[in-house]
């Protein structure tokens, strides 16, 4: 009796076929889906009855999703058990003409066991948006911080699965800059949310509006679609996530 070519080859199921000479073949599912189901609930459950909403996330209007923030992703760290490690893989430090540009990458590896569980990159430069108004010289800390926070997000949403219950950071999404305001117009409780967070982040109303002239080619936040108002809100989030840090540290260092 002769041995199926098959059956020899570890964690393979076979398919049948009516010919016997093109047997397809795909891995076996590691994981039941009733155990799939467990943990995505356990995901769930730890976002709606630990984490913050405000702090840990943000809610944005025309999002159904919430998109997640620094501390959310330390927190889902610690809570699977994650040890982190940085590594800055590109830099452009160009003192003579204040350019500065970082991408990092972001290892997230298993306390238990010592395994990789996810790796991360997040880039920033001087050039962007939101530090135009700024002098360079000043925010070379910053935008280093800002790299590794979208690589430690990055990181995470892999690691955990979770970007089925969160957004992508908001540079991953496409920005159709060309169109002024198209579909839905801007709300009112958008406007609000815009206003807050400028006013929270001391930023003059100058960089704001350049900040929309160059991602929407806008020059008022009420000429921005309901979309578009939803990106800028997220960009401000996470400004304002990483000046926070900055600040905490910095009230820290005072103390000692």
């Amino acid at each position: 009796m002769k041995t199926s070519k098959h059956s020899s080859i570890t964690n393979i199921v076979p398919f049948a076929s009516s010919d016997n000479s093109n047997v397809s073949s795909l891995p076996n599912v590691v994981i039941s889906s009733s155990e799939s189901k467990r943990r995505i609930e356990e995901l769930q459950t730890f976002v709606e009855e630990v984490m913050v909403k405000g702090v840990d996330y943000g809610m944005v209007d025309g999002f159904s999703k919430p998109t997640l923030l620094k501390p959310g992703a330390e927190k889902l760290c610690d809570v699977f058990g994650f040890s982190k490690t940085v590594e800055v893989v590109n830099r452009v430090e160009k003192w003579d003409v204040g350019i500065f540009a970082y991408e990092v990458k972001m290892t997230l590896i298993g306390k238990d066991n010592g395994v990789i569980e996810a790796e991360g990159l997040g880039s920033c430069n001087s050039k962007e948006a939101a530090f135009q108004q700024q002098d360079a010289f000043t925010i070379v800390n910053t935008v280093l911080k800002m790299a590794k926070k979208r690589a430690l997000i990055d990181a995470v949403l892999s690691a955990t699965r979770s970007s089925g219950i969160f957004t992508q950071d908001i540079e991953d999404f496409p920005t159709n800059s060309i169109i002024k305001g198209g579909g839905e117009p801007v709300t009112k409780r958008q406007l609000h949310k815009i206003y807050q967070i400028v006013a929270e982040l001391n930023m003059r109303h100058e960089v704001a509006k350049e900040m929309m002239q160059m991602k929407y080619h806008v020059d008022h936040s009420t000429k921005l679609s309901k979309k578009q108002a939803s990106d800028f809100i997220q960009d401000l989030l996470h400004l304002k996530d990483v000046f926070n840090e900055e600040e905490k540290l910095n009230m820290q260092n005072d103390k000692e």
